[in-house]
């Protein structure tokens, strides 16, 4: 627990300044993060050749996160992604398989346009950046306290088994609650339904993201993707719901 305490503090200390000045500094520890998170996918499918894997991967990440590069051309280069992918199985003579080449060209495409919308969103404004990290926040900690007060049926035990029913709905109206009190400090100029609608909607999606990374943890036998917070996991197990929650803004543009 100490060790937690710890890493959250200096965490916060390094992070608060970024996330509030915005600008290259954002961006460059947005980059940063993406490919730390790119790596953690590629070691989980390989430990040996997961640098290896990222690598190959890295430059198409890269091609997703520039918001200069026309959709056009983004477009163009995954396809160009898939190609090369289908020819390193055939080099290799299926050493490379096709299910190694598709989670690679998924796991490239989710940290690409998740972490493309982290940027987005905060290039947007910051206040549409902290509505969307205390929402989740306050899902997370809904979940968790009205899960142990009044959770007794399980939300999926398969994929996670501490998850809730009462919990998960607890998480939906704590952000609900949380989203309202922001719009009354730091106003959008929307409704307060809206509010409540967009609150409600990413405290669902991020629910959803924390049991997919807890399903995909599962399914490849690991407790946590890395290890780059000590006490806390990786990129990956600290962003789920924010990653989750930003492909979902991708196709949904809420705001």
């Amino acid at each position: 627990m100490q060790q937690r305490i710890v890493t959250a503090i200096i965490a916060l200390i390094i992070l608060i300044p970024i996330i509030i000045y915005g600008n290259w500094p954002f961006i460059v520890m947005t980059y940063l993060f993406a490919l730390v998170g790119l790596y953690e996918l590629m070691r989980m499918l390989n430990p040996k050749k997961g640098i290896v894997y990222t690598v190959i991967s890295a430059g198409f990440l890269l091609i997703l996160l520039n918001n200069e590069v026309q959709n056009d051309v983004k477009l163009e280069a995954f396809v160009l992604f898939a190609i090369i992918l289908f020819i390193i199985t055939v080099l290799t003579k299926n050493r490379f398989t096709f299910q190694q080449a598709s989670f690679l060209f998924l796991a490239t495409f989710y940290m690409g346009i998740s972490f493309h919308m982290l940027i987005e969103i905060r290039l947007l404004g910051l206040n549409y950046l902290l509505f969307i990290l205390f929402t989740i926040w306050a899902t997370d900690s809904g979940a968790y306290f009205v899960g142990r007060s009044l959770g007794k049926r399980k939300l999926w035990p398969e994929i996670s088994p501490n998850k809730t029913i009462g919990g998960a709905i607890g998480g939906i109206v704590i952000a609900i609650i949380v989203a309202v009190i922001f719009q009354v400090i730091y106003p959008f100029d929307i409704s307060y339904t809206m509010v409540m609608v967009i609150a409600c909607t990413i405290s669902i999606f991020g629910q959803m993201g924390d049991l997919v990374a807890s399903a995909i943890k599962r399914q490849y036998g690991i407790k946590d993707y890395g290890k780059l917070f000590p006490g806390h996991g990786g990129i990956l197990d600290r962003l789920d719901s924010l990653l989750f929650v930003l492909l979902m803004l991708f196709v949904l543009p809420l705001f």
